[in-house]
């Protein structure tokens, strides 16, 4: 039997784990620590240790599916494709090229991602294209770009993390959704730094910290403000950094000093004493790091609330030095890259703007195709959802599950079973899967090569283990016989490497420059950090004598990435969530994840080492609350908003705010989390608010 060992990277989370894949007797893979990457050092969480479960057949798509007589059955790939095509082709024949969807996903690779914005805006010629990213950390991209010029997840390596004096950790359950990474946080501990966390639950995380603040959900906002007064106040900003290399800082002090310490007490529920600590900690050491996550960044105000924390960063003169700036905890395993090529609605391969001349013609020029005949900008994820069966008559889907995952769940449901025709292409029979005209079996990470880039900007190598089942295909070759079967014969090869080498000539010049990127070099140096421009050609013009760039690990340390290479501060104000409690819905609930599931579960609910530890849906509530609602631990409460109904058990815990409940977001069906959540929008991100709305609660009797 074959025993060689391939050294690849987990499937799942942002930190993209390495990890050693060695055939196992009877099919599939054993894992095996990877002690040579250097995020993880051989750490794995029980996701990535048993992620090879999914490999199986019996727990995966094996064979294309088409729905006759309302059931799906069984087809050969021949007939499964000839219909995804008849599909998409009819709906462009009698409503155009825009009533045609295209839907993507934060887990497809580099490849996949950069192929499937091509196919929608050459093929269908389309405008309607985003993907799950969108709800992960586009309001933080969108922060970043504002102030920095450029969006990359961490401007700087994981090791810097426990080199620096203090953290501020914001919205962000370490310990569960990324647990190798919880070492970082120990390692700054045992430096002598300190750990301020803000989360409205006490999480693993935040018993680890030195500092919980615990806000009312939805007003991270203000407390970023409250702690940027503070810092004026008692004189403790940077003022030759201010001058040296930011601009607007004078509208942005103006606008946090009217967020005195005692309002932003009223608003939060942090007491002003915990205030004062937060920025004593945060300012005595030489340097300091700001770190988000979805807790501040899904909001409909998520970008001004990430703005608000690198102006705290800017204005301490904590960024564009060694070992401090802001960053953001990346979520999916390839939410960084996913949105830098081409599977996000107003955006090329590069990070470049669809609506740039230049950016165009570049794009189309590597395309072959004339720049006027690209589409310009489509909606968002979840208005381009909500479109679903209106303006948007057929939908192809890749790598996503909004069923579950999409913020007014029931509704984007309906609006899917309105559709024309829905095609997915699908590791697993998801429950969007499950609504499907056309079901497509893909191949997943073990079973293919690609890349995939982390939270920390640095471009990694997946490699192929083992062979898919005999009834699976890539996704590459599902756009590539597509695309033939519109009339483009070329263009979308099947071979990773080849789509990577088009990706980096498109990427070159841009934001996200991959050209000085080769899959060998991701192999021999275990990843490579963006932007990474092709090596300059010497005088004599020869190429292959030509130093590599060695790529870029650490950002902004002479100079940011604006026009003027300045950062900008973002003058901004407190404004409440889009749907506050009041006297119908008291209460106010927040969603997340828990260690033993991934996003919308679609895969880890399969996996019964991961079943048995999270078996189910809860609602996490403060024992007063449950106390008002009559109600004790395990009984089955109903949670309403103005959207829809779930039940799930009640855990009861102090770890919790009074006001505040807490449901996980992994599971469909009665307990659907998402059923309830607010698709109230960011004005500049399109980020829903999954991280507060109004509810109230009621016992459900037995």
């Amino acid at each position: 039997m074959e025993t060689s060992v391939t050294p690849t990277h987990c499937p799942y989370c942002a930190l993209q784990c390495g990890m050693n894949l060695t055939p196992a007797a009877g099919g599939g893979v054993t894992v095996s620590e990877r002690v040579d990457f250097p995020v993880n050092r051989g750490a794995l969480c029980g996701k990535g240790r048993t992620a090879p479960a999914l490999l199986s057949p019996a727990l995966r798509l094996t064979e294309p599916l088409v729905r006759r007589d309302g059931v799906l059955v069984p087809v050969t790939w021949e007939e499964a494709l000839d219909r995804v095509a008849e599909g998409l082709t009819r709906t462009r024949t009698e409503h155009g090229p825009d009533a045609c969807g295209v839907f993507g996903g934060g887990g497809l690779t580099n490849e996949k991602a950069y192929a499937l914005g091509k196919f929608a805006r050459v093929v269908l010629g389309t405008s309607q294209i985003d993907y799950n990213g969108r709800f992960c950390m586009s309001s933080a991209a969108a922060a970043g770009n504002k102030a920095f010029g450029i969006d990359r997840g961490l401007p700087f390596p994981m090791e810097d993390i426990p080199k620096t004096g203090c953290v501020i950790l914001v919205g962000s359950n370490l310990a569960e959704t990324m647990p190798p990474a919880l070492r970082y946080l120990t390692e700054l501990k045992e430096n002598g730094g300190t750990l301020i966390v803000i989360d409205p639950r006490r999480t693993r995380t935040a018993e680890q910290a030195d500092l919980h603040l615990a806000p009312r959900p939805g007003t991270d906002l203000a407390l970023a403000l409250g702690l940027l007064h503070l810092v004026v106040s008692q004189g403790r900003t940077d003022e030759a950094f201010i001058e040296e290399r930011t601009s607007g800082w004078e509208e942005t002090r103006a606008a946090a000093m009217a967020h005195w310490p005692e309002y932003v007490e009223r608003i939060t529920g942090v007491p002003v004493p915990q205030l004062r600590e937060a920025v004593r900690m945060f300012c005595a050491p030489a340097n300091a790091m700001v770190l988000t996550a979805r807790g501040p960044e899904q909001q409909s105000k998520g970008t001004d609330t990430v703005g608000a924390w690198i102006n705290l960063c800017l204005a301490t003169g904590r960024s564009g030095r060694p070992y401090s700036g802001y960053g953001c905890l990346t979520g999916q395993g390839n939410g960084q890259g996913g949105r830098e090529h081409g599977q996000k609605a107003d955006q090329l391969p590069g990070y470049r703007k669809l609506t740039d001349p230049e950016a165009r013609r570049h794009v189309a020029g590597v395309w072959g195709v004339d720049p006027d005949s690209l589409p310009g900008p489509g909606l968002s994820a979840y208005e381009l959802l909500d479109a679903l069966g209106s303006d948007i008559r057929s939908l192809l889907l890749m790598g996503s599950n909004p069923v579950v995952s999409a913020p007014r769940a029931a509704h984007i449901q309906q609006r899917l079973e309105s559709l024309d025709f829905l095609a997915v292409a699908d590791v697993v029979l998801s429950e969007t899967a499950a609504l499907a005209d056309v079901v497509l079996p893909v191949t997943q990470w073990a079973e293919e090569t690609g890349t995939t880039t982390n939270l920390e900007g640095r471009v990694l190598l997946r490699r192929q283990a083992v062979s898919p089942p005999d009834g699976v295909r890539s996704d590459l070759y599902v756009l590539h016989q597509l695309a033939a079967r519109a009339g483009v014969e070329k263009g979308f090869p099947v071979e990773p490497e080849e789509v990577f080498e088009e990706l980096r000539r498109a990427s070159a010049g841009g934001i996200a420059d991959y050209s000085g990127i080769t899959y060998r070099r991701l192999a021999e140096e275990n990843g490579v950090f963006w932007p990474c421009p092709a090596q300059d050609d010497q005088p004599d013009g020869n190429r292959s004598q030509a130093a590599a760039h060695p790529g870029s690990p650490r950002l902004f340390l002479d100079r940011f990435a604006t026009e003027d290479g300045r950062a900008r501060f973002a003058p901004v104000t407190y404004r409440p969530i889009a749907e506050e409690p009041d006297a119908e819905y008291p209460v106010l609930l927040t969603t997340g994840r828990v260690v033993a599931q991934y996003q919308s579960g679609a895969q880890t609910r399969r996996v019964d080492e991961l079943n048995a530890a999270a078996p189910g849906p809860f609602v996490e509530l403060h024992p007063r609350l449950a106390a008002r609602l009559g109600a004790g631990e395990g009984d089955a409460i109903a949670v309403v908003s103005r959207r829809g109904r779930a039940v799930a058990p009640a855990r009861i815990t102090t770890a919790i705010r009074p006001d505040t409940v807490f449901m996980p977001f992994h599971w469909p069906g009665e307990g659907r989390a998402n059923t309830l959540t607010n698709p109230a929008l960011d004005p500049t991100s399109r980020m829903p608010e999954f991280k507060a709305c109004a509810v109230r609660l009621e016992t459900v009797l037995p």
